[in-house]
């Protein structure tokens, strides 16, 4: 646990372990609307283990403190940031959460009514899909500039 936490800093190792209560609040949100359709227990189980999970990821980020770190210039090292790169770090984070958040949808929703009714030429379902295009990729559009302007903030902060 030393190396990783060494290598990645402590705010890079909070955020890879995050990992292991995101999914399963993943699953349980993808599913819970599901659960009333076919009446199984999948979303209160893994909602169960996402605040289990949850629970063992903030002791270890408590935990994290106790680790020595080298003291070198890291990316994410929100203790280390530029107001500049942490500004551009947030607009990262806003559009990929807008683009799992569009992910989490498109994968929980029937689209054979939407595709049908394209098909019969309604304007209103059209008009919603051409929104729902433009919407993933702003978000994709969003991901990448923001993403290019934390990193030129962060070769200024390297380079300064």
């Amino acid at each position: 646990m030393n190396k990783i936490v060494d290598r990645y800093g402590r705010t890079g190792v909070a955020a890879i372990t995050s990992i292991v209560w995101l999914l399963p609040f993943a699953a349980w949100a993808g599913a819970a609307d599901l659960s009333p359709i076919d009446r199984t227990a999948t979303p209160t189980i893994a909602f169960t283990i996402g605040v289990v999970m949850l629970g063992l990821w903030l002791v270890l980020v408590a935990s994290l403190g106790r680790f020595q770190v080298t003291p070198r210039q890291r990316r994410f090292d929100i203790g280390q940031m530029s107001p500049s790169e942490k500004r551009w770090t947030l607009g990262v984070f806003a559009f990929a959460l807008g683009l799992v958040a569009w992910l989490n949808a498109a994968a929980t929703v029937d689209w054979g009514i939407l595709t049908s009714a394209i098909g019969a030429g309604e304007i209103g379902p059209i008009l919603l899909a051409i929104a729902l295009a433009i919407f993933v990729i702003a978000m994709v559009a969003g991901i990448v500039w923001t993403w290019r302007k934390e990193t030129d903030a962060f070769r200024r902060r390297i380079s300064a």
